[in-house]
């Protein structure tokens, strides 16, 4: 419940304080006075936008700030408490508007973001104004209203895990599908590419070692006479360097028979001329391996040129063509792949469809059901709002078990439009082709009063509520407002005195001029006060003493109209 309304420095508000009671609370004004103004500033504590231009001029900054009751909504609090601010049995709501742009919302005295507000805002306040008529109005609303008044939203959240799960396999099957339907196409490339690179079988760092054979075949002769100049020196020459160690060694032989004391050992010198040798022998055996086959170089060029044409396709070197091979053949495995992943997907999708549309069923089953409840509700009070003879339908105009035209949405199979009729043998029309505004209004406050026995909205704000109606009609609006605050808390600004008079609390808006600036202020009535309040809506601006006896009728009879009603406390 919202107890204390705080405004400051606000279009033409200077500075403001409110304080609302539970029931019914009247705000009532001349016109210009700013009663809208105040339903503005609340709305920007339920998340709307704030822009500079709502700040009094010559004020650097707007305040906003709410009061609410809030110890009878548990849920409320333990949301509150999951955003992590902190919680208690009221809620302060803050909202500052800066000229320098510096806007800043708080909940509890922590900062918040509007989408906290309006996060929020659900649970606390709803503002049925020109906007509230026109979501009425869309018939795009209508399935969510029915939805609410019904209790559906449970089996609606089940039907919308169901059809998420039935649109991911849809997802998935369309994009094979794709995939196949292109697969020739994507096959015959993917096979042409894997050919061409399995008929060359390049083999990891093979254009490497090619390369080093191509340098020996062409330089053949050169090696064969590096190979056997240096067996010659040494080996096969007269001096060679094995005969000279020969002899070095018979040398060291006979130093050694005359001084032993020599440190250099026989064996050192034989190890040596071992491995002079083995190196001769070597070098022999490789000059004679030596020779220029011709046949040989072409085909190691042959096998260059094409290494070379699949590195220049694919990406430059042989690990990069390998890599490619890999991955075609992994394409095609895949493209090969698709008739077994759709067997499996169209196989989950017809569990998935079964179950979606049993689930749909299910939810339409409801629907209907509270369809049938909601025109029995609604016809009695635009009944008792003086249309007598109007009827109301929530008309399907799609039905889950309709399955000659099957279609699943988000919300379910049905598609839903409240039609109307507001006089005896016209055919219902759907409700935005209504003209009439009292019609309308009266239409928009039916449905609160049916809605408001299931919402769990703390508090409901009516502006324009009185549009376009009077008389007797005004009186009836009255007492149906009576008995939605019996339910919530309820702030209604009205110009008509049969509906004034039903206000548990009334509060008078009233402006004036000082040192050339208008300002605003608000009062609440005493019984005496509001007498005169009535009596000025009645009468204008020559009140009599015949108005005022008027007033106190209509203040007495309302008080007996509304005797039966009792607050459940919801508020």
């Amino acid at each position: 419940m919202l107890n204390d309304l705080s405004i400051k420095n606000f279009a033409i508000i200077d500075e403001l304080q409110v304080s609302f009671g539970e029931g019914l609370n009247i705000i009532s004004g001349e016109t210009g006075a700013g009663k809208s103004i105040i339903i503005g500033a609340v709305s920007l504590l339920l998340g709307d936008r704030a822009t500079a231009d709502m700040i009094r001029t010559q004020a650097d900054a707007a305040e906003v700030e709410a009061l609410f009751d809030i110890s009878a909504n548990k849920q409320l609090q333990e949301k509150i408490a999951s955003m992590g601010f902190n919680a208690s049995e009221e809620m302060v709501i803050r909202r500052i508007i800066s000229r320098t742009g510096k806007n800043k919302a708080l909940i509890n005295g922590q900062m918040a973001t509007l989408a906290n507000l309006a996060a929020i805002s659900e649970s606390l306040i709803n503002i049925c104004g020109q906007h509230e008529h026109q979501v009425i109005l869309n018939a795009d609303n209508h399935i969510d209203i029915l939805d609410e008044f019904g209790g559906c939203l449970d089996l609606r959240a089940e039907y919308l895990l169901a059809y998420n799960r039935y649109m991911q396999i849809r997802e998935q099957i369309e994009k094979l599908e794709n995939l196949r339907r292109s697969r020739e196409e994507k096959t015959e490339m993917f096979k042409f590419l894997l050919k061409e690179i399995s008929d060359i079988n390049p083999q990891s760092a093979e254009d490497t070692h090619l390369a080093d054979e191509k340098k020996v075949l062409v330089n053949a002769q050169k090696l064969m006479d590096y190979a056997n100049r240096a067996y010659d020196l040494l080996y096969g020459e007269k001096d060679s360097a094995v005969v000279k160690l020969k002899e070095v060694q018979n040398q060291v032989k006979e130093i050694r028979n005359i001084d032993e004391g020599l440190k250099l050992a026989e064996t050192e010198i034989e190890s040596s001329f071992i491995t002079l040798q083995e190196a001769a022998l070597t070098l022999r055996d490789y000059g004679k391996s030596l020779f220029f086959d011709p046949e040989r170089l072409a085909m190691i060029d042959e096998r260059l040129e094409m290494l070379g044409r699949l590195k220049r396709k694919h990406g430059g070197s042989l690990e990069s063509v390998l890599h490619k091979k890999l991955e075609i053949e992994e394409a095609l495995q895949q493209v090969f792949s698709v008739e077994e992943e759709l067997e499996e997907l169209s196989r989950q999708e017809t569990g998935a469809k079964s179950d979606l549309r049993q689930k749909a069923l299910n939810l339409s089953g409801q629907r209907n059901q509270a369809a049938v409840k909601l025109k029995h509700a609604v016809e009695k009070e635009i009944h008792e709002l003086n249309m007598p003879h109007a009827s109301f339908e929530a008309k399907f105009k799609k039905c889950a078990a309709d399955k000659n035209a099957e279609y699943f949405g988000p919300k379910g199979s049905d598609e839903i439009e409240f039609y109307l009729t507001a006089n005896a043998g016209e055919e219902p029309k759907p409700l935005n082709k209504i003209a009439s505004g009292g019609e309308l209004s009266r239409i928009v406050l039916a449905l609160k009063n049916v809605l408001s026995r299931t919402g769990s909205v703390a508090t409901i704000i009516f502006d324009e509520v009185d549009n376009g109606i009077g008389g007797a009609t005004a009186e009836i609006v009255g007492r149906k407002l009576k008995e939605v605050s019996a339910n919530h808390q309820v702030i209604c600004i009205t110009h008509l005195p049969q509906i004034a008079c039903y206000g548990e609390e009334h509060l008078y808006v009233s402006k004036k001029v000082t040192k050339g600036r208008t300002t605003t202020s608000v009062g609440k009535l005493d019984d005496k006060q509001k007498i005169e309040e009535i009596s000025r809506m009645l009468g204008g601006v020559d009140v009599t003493e015949t108005t005022r006896e008027h007033a106190r009728e209509m203040m007495k009879g309302s008080k007996a109209s509304g005797a039966g009603n009792s607050r459940d406390g919801k508020c």
